[in-house]
């Protein structure tokens, strides 16, 4: 293993309080019952909301465990105790509500008139085709 120099140890800090003020964090983080949305009031001044039915855990929690929201990791993540439930902030910012194998069960529970309408002429017309021998 390569020696640290200060130099290099500098550096390094240096990128983390870059990161730090710059990176969008959570400053507070609330459940509001009115719109059943979890609100996130971050450092730069902005807010960013999200529905907590779409977040892996909290599709089944109850009012009040939702508002026990927690934040962790200076800003980075949200944690709810009762539930056993951590989420990155910049994770949920990016749309991603759970682990690889949860979005991807999600996104084939999606639902819509235009789906269902497709579904239907499908299956008249004999649902999906097979696939040929040998592939």
């Amino acid at each position: 293993m390569a020696d640290l120099t200060d130099a290099a140890i500098e550096a390094a800090l240096e990128r983390g309080r870059r990161a730090h003020e710059s990176e969008p964090r959570a400053a507070t983080a609330r459940f509001n019952r009115q719109t059943g949305r979890v609100i996130v009031d971050l450092t730069n001044g902005c807010t960013f909301a999200f529905p907590p039915r779409l977040a892996q855990g909290l599709e089944e929690a109850t009012d009040d465990q939702l508002a026990a929201v927690e934040i962790l990791g200076h800003g980075y993540g949200l944690h709810w105790e009762a539930l056993d439930v951590d989420l990155s902030l910049p994770g949920l910012m990016a749309g991603i509500f759970g682990t690889k194998a949860y979005m991807a069960r999600r996104a084939g529970q999606a639902t819509s008139a235009a789906k269902a309408a497709a579904a239907r002429a499908n299956g008249a017309k004999g649902g999906r085709p097979r696939k040929a021998s040998g592939q």
